[in-house]
């Protein structure tokens, strides 16, 4: 099962890969948990998540990434609202895989961009 899940994934995982900081740059001031959108994103990524969280977490941060979908991002004041919705389910749901180490790189890593 676990590699049928990274074979589904993959594709997803490299946008999401190629794709995140960019749009955590652009989004930083209309997405007020911030912080927790990299931590699900250093969550997505570890080896030692589940592998169904993890496809879940990369499905949820692909729409965040990716440039299609149901509100364009680019409309201003609304076009994250529906990637807010997608990533607050996600992490709502998958709130106990997220440790301590993918918080405190979050916060790191958004203090370097800041």
């Amino acid at each position: 099962m676990t590699a049928t899940i990274d074979n589904m994934t993959q594709g997803k995982a490299d946008g999401v890969r190629r794709n995140f900081w960019k749009t955590v740059k652009r989004a930083a001031r209309q997405v007020p948990f911030m912080e927790d959108v990299v931590a699900a994103y250093y969550c997505a990524f570890d080896r030692e998540t589940p592998a169904q969280a993890r496809a879940i977490l990369i499905g949820a941060l692909a729409y965040f990434v990716l440039p299609f979908d149901a509100i364009p991002d680019f409309i201003a004041m609304v076009g994250f609202a529906d990637d807010v919705a997608v990533l607050t389910a996600a992490m709502a749901t998958l709130r106990q895989n997220v440790k301590p180490s993918h918080r405190e790189a979050a916060k790191r890593a958004l203090e370097e961009i800041g």
